[in-house]
């Protein structure tokens, strides 16, 4: 049984604050950045919040836009994640998580630790959960090192007093920043280099328009000091397009960090190929990358016999496959 990938989610003002001292609900997220929640919340199979928050705030922790929960259902999923309140004594039955929308999401209460937890949603089929806390819930998972990957969203104002963001003492690895309309997004995973990367192969791969003649795939190249050369995924630019493809596209040939580089991918590297003349695994002999870490093997759907690693390795480069997140790669080709 494969435990979830956790995003924690929150927005927190400049002084660190998730909320003011007053009684009603500080928003502090813009407009933007409140849509940008909402596609992260159709992209996971289950959203989690604490009771404090179900008292304090009353949400539904349902996907807001129409069209996300269309694609949600076209998918074979239902039109809004998993609900799941923390909580070791009975919710508020009137609250809006039990009473609104449930023709639109399930809700469950659960209790324990967070690993317990991550088990027994675990046994419901969730893959990617969603934390958004509040304090109390974001401090146990991360603390607990349940955390794969955090998403703080920073609003421009400060709050003065409030419950903070607070977590425990560890090592916060920034994988990118950029701006959200008035607020800034910091976006940190967890874990040794491969699980990270990998795992955000396996984040890019659910962005890949669906298709049902071909896998879902992501892709990171990464310098050996850590530098982000490209990123990639399924038919990102073109029907036709591979992951690997599209990414090692957007690298210069030239740049000499790429024999030290790592390509991670959440689908083994093709060696047949049926759309276009050269496989993936000759692009990334090509560029003269000499390590790949992958996921999940390709299953002989398209092409008769899958040989992207043999011949990679046979080709001198070292080819790690980590099967932990062979889960997480299926995820986005569950119609497969």
């Amino acid at each position: 049984m494969t435990r979830p990938h956790v995003l924690a989610s929150a927005a927190v003002s400049i002084d660190g604050f998730l909320d003011d001292a007053s009684p009603q609900r500080l928003v502090l997220s813009g407009p933007a950045d409140l849509d940008r929640v909402d596609a992260e919340r159709a992209g996971v199979d289950a959203i989690l919040v604490g009771a404090g928050t179900v008292r304090a705030d009353d949400p539904r922790l349902l996907v807001r836009s129409p069209d996300r929960r269309a694609d949600r259902v076209d998918r074979g999923l239902g039109p809004s994640p998993l609900r799941v309140v923390l909580s070791a004594s009975p919710v508020d039955p009137g609250a809006r998580v039990l009473t609104e929308g449930r023709d639109l999401a399930d809700t469950v209460v659960l209790a324990g630790d967070p690993h317990h937890v991550l088990d027994e949603l675990a046994a419901h089929g969730v893959l990617r959960l969603m934390v958004e806390g509040g304090a109390d819930v974001h401090r146990e998972f991360l603390a607990a090192g349940a955390v794969d990957e955090l998403q703080l969203v920073v609003a421009p104002r400060l709050v003065g007093d409030g419950p903070r963001f607070t977590g425990a003492p560890t090592v916060a690895h920034l994988v990118e920043t950029r701006p959200v309309g008035q607020d800034v997004l910091l976006r940190y995973r967890f874990g040794d280099t491969d699980a990270r990367w990998l795992a955000e192969a396996c984040t890019l791969a659910e962005r890949c328009p669906p298709s049902a003649s071909a896998f879902s795939v992501g892709c990171v190249v990464v310098a050996a000091d850590g530098t982000v050369l490209a990123t990639g995924h399924s038919r990102r630019d073109d029907v036709l397009d591979h992951a690997e493809e599209v990414a090692l596209r957007d690298v210069d040939r030239h740049d000499p960090r790429l024999p030290g580089a790592t390509i991670y991918t959440s689908l083994e590297p093709c060696g047949q190929r049926a759309s276009r003349p050269v496989t993936c695994a000759q692009h990334i002999l090509d560029a003269g990358i000499g390590r790949v870490v992958m996921a999940w093997r390709e299953p002989p759907l398209f092409v008769g016999t899958p040989s992207g690693a043999a011949r990679l390795a046979g080709a001198g480069v070292e080819v790690v496959e980590c099967p932990a997140f062979e889960a997480l790669a299926r995820r986005p080709n569950r119609h497969r």
